[in-house]
This record gives C-alpha cells, structure tokens and sequence, in this order.
C-alpha cells in the first residue's frame, strides 16, 4: 500500500519527519489530550520518543504516521496514523489521533477522517477500516459514532493505561460495502460546517 499526502481545504495530512518535533510539541503541550492515549507529550523527550516510535513502525510498514497541519494557519495541531495495516486482507486501522484542545469540536477531525477513510476506499480499495478507543473516552465514541462507524463491541480488560489501570477497548469498523453511505453522510456535515 502506498500512502500519500491527503489535504483538501480545511486540513493537510503530511507524514510525520523528525522535522515535526517542536510543532507537535507545541500541538501536544497540554495534559487534558492524554489521559486516554497510550503515551503522553510532557517534554522534548516524549516529543522525540513519539517520534522515533513512530518512524520506526513505518519503517516495518506497520503503521503511516501523518502529522495533522491547519490549512488556515500552517501550524501542527495534532497527529493521527493508518496502524495494524494488513496488506493480506486488505484492512488497517486509523488510530493515535489527538488534536491540540483549541481544535476540539470543530470540523477539523471529521475532514481529517474523510481524508483518511476516502483514500482507504476510494483509492486503496480496503474491505475493512477499524477504530478504537477506550471505554471512558465518551467524548472519542460520539464522534466514531457520528461518522457512522459500526459499534462492534468490547474488548474486555484489552490494556493496561499508562497509569496501571485496565482499559476495556471500544471497537469500531466500517466495510467497502458501507462506505457509500458513510461518505454521503461525512459529507453532509462537511457541508453544515
């Protein structure tokens, strides 16, 4: 699978480079985007530790890490990834998506998603896209749901966070045969927004 650049008016999908370090820093600089995500940007060290963590599965084709730019702005304000590409079946999963707080509830994840999920579709002809989030992450559902994920259910006792504690995981799909109908619907808010 090849993956590229994906942007349209509202946001740009690059792949993440060593040269993203302080805008993601910046972007992820706040505590209240973590407490749901397997890792955390506090400093310059998580930043490089996402980073190289990150480059590294791309290197094993395991996962593309995009960083999230602000077409308006020029600015990082977040990252997302495709992860658990399965090149065999034709699936993969969109996952490790955070936004910088000051782009909560706005157009920029739906636009995000639309891009990812067109080009898995649309272009790479994928039978399967999961999500996943954590049970608590009420927030991260409503907005799966939103987009017309299908619920498919609950991975019990599925991690351990970072604090210790036992995550149940929430999973999400959506097929090639449903795609149509989500992409008229993803549609339909892009143009509300």
């Amino acid at each position: 699978m090849k993956f590229n650049v994906l942007e349209n008016e509202v946001v740009l999908l690059k792949p993440l480079a060593k040269e993203d370090i302080q805008g993601l820093l910046a972007a992820g600089s706040y505590p209240e985007i973590w407490p749901y995500l397997p890792t955390a940007i506090e400093s310059e060290m998580d930043v490089h530790n996402f980073v190289e963590n990150a480059l590294s599965n791309k290197d094993r084709q395991t996962e593309f890490p995009f960083v999230i730019v602000d077409k308006h702005s020029g600015q990082i304000i977040g990252s997302t990834r495709y992860m658990d590409i399965d090149h065999k079946h034709k699936r993969l999963e969109i996952g490790t998506t955070w936004l910088t707080p000051a782009f909560w509830r706005t157009a920029v994840n739906t636009n995000c998603k639309y891009l990812l999920l067109s080009y898995c579709f649309d272009v790479l002809g994928l039978h399967r896209v999961q999500i996943k989030t954590d049970h608590e992450n009420i927030r991260s559902q409503r907005a799966i749901e939103r987009i017309g994920a299908t619920k498919e259910g609950i991975l019990r006792n599925h991690m351990i966070r970072k604090d210790g504690s036992i995550r149940h995981t929430v999973m999400y799909s959506m097929t090639l045969e449903e795609w149509p109908e989500v992409k008229a619907r993803i549609e339909q808010f892009l143009a509300l927004a």
